[in-house]
């Protein structure tokens, strides 16, 4: 399998600019390269890819749809690493405007070791390369980027503000040269791993439903689903760590991300089957005098349930963002939750947990996805979203009959 730092980045840029300006003699002059070195730096790119990126004939070259697919991703990898070399200004290397260009795979490989294990020792260890090496390669980027990334803190080291950024447009990099491979071979199906981050309140039904279909479309595609908070998954997502993340919408989310509706949800209050509250209407003021298990505060259902009380809620005991916790708490006490139907549906059918019955305002959330801007899907990323989709309007339809 062909990793996205074992091509030659030199290579990939003088294959954006050969894609540009069809031209091998005007894309070597851009490069730097001698038109023979480039010539066979994108005959090596063939051989480790498998497939051609361009129709040579005496007018010049022409690009296959696999060079240009390769091409287009590779734009949006430099892009990536154009801004996370630029916060701080200028390259310390000659005063040099474009550092990205500067930068080595090998040495973007070694730094993302080195942020990963948060110390040389660790990256050397998980990464089979030597402390030197790493040290010389986080230093070069240091040097060409003109930015501290790296620090001793105590005992160890640490990323700066200007390392973590580094980090990100690496790691995104990555994933757009791991996707320009995939495009340019026609890997629509191949074995590839699509990570999703789940919040643990969001809806149990679609997304089970969706990588079920998913699966047999793409057999050979791994489904990573991790599953956290808004908060634990928010920068995995900006990372490029997770590709998307299912879950409530927020009503002011970061610029950096894009949100898509799926379906509202309609919550409710359950509590198990001997509350005393349960199998009567009851008011909002009884509620009052519960005790409650309900989500983290900053999450909108938490908001929901402090605005049944108007700015006086009841007291919690318990706050959990984990389903599984509140379900079992909720069937062993008289505590009260705030959830989804879905969220306990096999609970409801064996009658160990029971809605409890009240007028309910405001209890409408909207679920959605959450996604990079800009984010731009592979075709099995696609394919998922779709899917997931398909499945919140199924489970939409079902819910009207």
């Amino acid at each position: 399998m062909t990793k996205p730092f074992d091509l030659n980045l030199r290579h990939l840029r003088a294959l954006v600019s050969v894609v540009a300006l069809r031209s091998l003699n005007r894309a070597a002059e851009t490069a730097g390269l001698s038109q023979p070195a480039l010539t066979q730096g994108l005959a090596k790119l063939e051989r480790q890819l498998g497939v051609l990126l361009f129709d040579r004939h005496s007018g010049g070259v022409e690009p296959t749809l696999a060079g240009t697919a390769l091409a287009e991703r590779v734009e949006r990898a430099f892009a990536h690493l154009a801004a996370a070399a630029r916060r701080q200004g200028r390259s310390a290397v000659r005063g040099f405007s474009r550092p990205e260009q500067l930068m080595t795979a090998t040495q973007l490989q070694a730094f993302l070791h080195f942020a990963d294990a948060q110390g040389f020792a660790g990256a050397a260890a998980a990464s089979g390369l030597s402390q030197p090496g790493i040290h010389r390669a986080v230093r070069e980027l240091e040097q060409i980027s003109g930015q501290v990334l790296a620090e001793r803190r105590g005992r160890g080291m640490a990323l700066t503000p200007a390392g973590r950024a580094m980090a990100r447009g690496v790691r995104l990099a990555a994933g757009e040269i791991t996707a320009g491979i995939a495009e340019a071979r026609g890997e629509t199906s191949a074995a590839s791993r699509i990570a999703i981050g789940a919040m643990p309140l969001s809806r149990a039904l679609v997304v089970p439903r969706a990588i079920a279909h998913f699966l047999r479309d793409c057999p050979g595609t791994v489904i990573d689903v991790v599953e956290g908070s808004w908060r634990e998954l928010i920068d995995p997502l900006l990372d490029g760590v997770i590709d998307l993340m299912i879950g409530a919408l927020r009503e002011a989310p970061p610029p950096e991300v894009e949100q898509v509706a799926l379906f509202t949800d309609r919550l409710a209050v359950f509590g198990r089957r001997e509350h005393p509250l349960a199998g009567r209407k009851v008011g909002l003021d009884e509620l009052q005098g519960q005790s409650w298990v309900v989500g983290p505060q900053g999450t909108p259902l938490r908001a929901h349930w402090q605005a049944l009380f108007a700015g006086d809620p009841p007291p919690v005991p318990v706050e959990c963002g984990s389903v599984m916790v509140i379900r079992g708490l909720v069937m062993q006490s008289d505590l009260l939750t705030l959830l989804s139907p879905d969220q306990i549906a096999v609970e409801l059918d064996a009658q160990m947990l029971v809605r409890i019955d009240l007028d309910l305002p405001g209890s409408v959330r909207t679920i959605g996805l959450t996604t990079r801007r800009g984010w731009r899907p592979t075709a099995a990323q696609q394919r998922l979203v779709d899917l997931l989709h398909q499945a919140s309007d199924e489970t939409r339809l079902h819910e009207n009959q």
